[in-house]
């Protein structure tokens, strides 16, 4: 690994594949397991960086396409880098715009070359390859930058996910060739979809170019949470055990918690700040809706556990009532303490395994996935 950047585990868990480690870049270092916010355009939504410091957020994500599009990597370069330009002095990872693009099915057209799409913002033809993706995120200047990928959708074909599988390790090496900047460690993907061998033979081939770090991609877009957990069981253990492992676009407990038991590091999910936008937060692995009548006339604290700004300095009552009138606080308050509950969450898992008793103190959520008839008589936030 790049001397810029280090993994050390700390502890392994004896009864699981589990551990605690840190990760060390040039913005900083993060301690793993670590739920990581995402910040799409630049910002985590609704919420200053001075707030999201307080939620105890190590390390938060951008995203490539979105900022290519507004304002366009050229401007944050000149304002000297991401990090500058939204004032945030944490690691930050940007992915490689690959899942964006490619969620864009009818406006895209795919190529051993790239991926020629129309902007939905404006209507102008796009060429995204994997070079210039490389090109815009080193102009971005993250700590970690993701390889561009191809991730097929589900359902899919064998025939197809194995073509996006191949043509991703193509991808990846042109990705390592046109990476300049030792500041910036370069991640590459897993994909593979459902299909177990073909995940297992592309974690092989990945891991044979020796890159600072791992992720496992094409999971969450739409497969059964037991079908996630197979997944990541499966593929986690290939990969490296002194490097980090990332599981792209999860951030449930019961997927987290599932993923770390496998061996995984890092998560990152926009359900924080889009769930508080809609008025929703998560209290004690329970998703309440607070538009519901019952809390009109709670003067409690949200979470009477919490320390975060929001259940330390209002209650119920009056979130309620910030989320009935749309009042923009309400989305802010909502995520502060959605985000501080994600982090908080897998610091408690970090400090389960540093005392060995990971298995015991999260059992609920080790249990496997239940069916879709037993869902409802569970916690909804493990399996929503």
């Amino acid at each position: 690994m790049n001397s810029r950047f280090s993994f050390v585990c700390q502890a392994c868990c004896t009864n699981s594949q589990a551990r605690a480690g840190v990760f060390s870049t040039p913005h900083g270092q993060v301690e793993t397991p670590r739920f990581m916010p995402v910040g799409t355009l630049a910002t985590v939504k609704t919420v200053t960086p001075q707030q999201l410091q307080a939620t105890g957020a190590q390390m938060i994500l951008g995203n490539t396409y979105h900022l290519h599009l507004q304002p366009g990597e050229q401007i944050v370069a000149s304002a000297g880098g991401l990090h500058k330009f939204m004032a945030w002095n944490g690691p930050i990872l940007t992915d490689s715009g690959g899942f964006q693009v490619f969620s864009l099915s009818e406006l895209r057209k795919i190529t051993e070359n790239g991926v020629t799409f129309r902007s939905p913002r404006d209507g102008r033809m796009i060429e995204l390859t994997p070079e210039k993706s490389i090109q815009i995120q080193n102009a971005l200047g993250a700590d970690v930058i993701m390889a561009f990928d191809e991730c097929p959708p589900y359902p899919a074909t064998r025939e197809d996910v194995e073509l996006a599988t191949e043509r991703t390790y193509r991808w990846l090496k042109r990705c390592i060739t046109a990476h300049q900047r030792q500041d910036q460690a370069l991640f590459g993907i897993v994909q593979g979809g459902v299909f177990l061998d073909l995940r297992q033979e592309a974690a092989a081939s990945l891991t044979g170019l020796d890159l600072p770090g791992y992720a496992i991609g094409g999971v969450s877009v739409g497969e059964p949470p037991e079908l996630i957990e197979k997944i990541v069981r499966a593929t986690a253990p290939m990969l490296p055990v002194e490097k980090p492992r990332y599981l792209m676009g999860v951030g449930t407990y019961r997927e987290m918690v599932q993923a770390i038991a496998a061996g995984i590091d890092l998560f990152d999910c926009v359900i924080p700040t889009r769930w508080a936008r809609h008025g929703t937060v998560v209290v004690s692995g329970e998703r309440w809706n607070l538009k519901n009548a019952r809390f009109r006339e709670d003067f409690t604290p949200l979470d009477e556990s919490c320390d975060c700004y929001t259940c330390q300095n209002f209650t119920r009552a009056y979130l309620c009532h910030l989320v009935r009138s749309r009042e923009i606080l309400a989305y802010t308050l909502l995520s502060i303490h959605n985000i501080t509950e994600l982090v908080r969450f897998t610091q408690r898992i970090r400090e389960a395994i540093l005392r060995d008793s990971f298995t015991e103190e999260f059992a609920e959520w080790l249990a496997p996935t239940p069916s879709s008839l037993e869902a409802s008589h569970v916690k909804i936030y493990g399996n929503s």
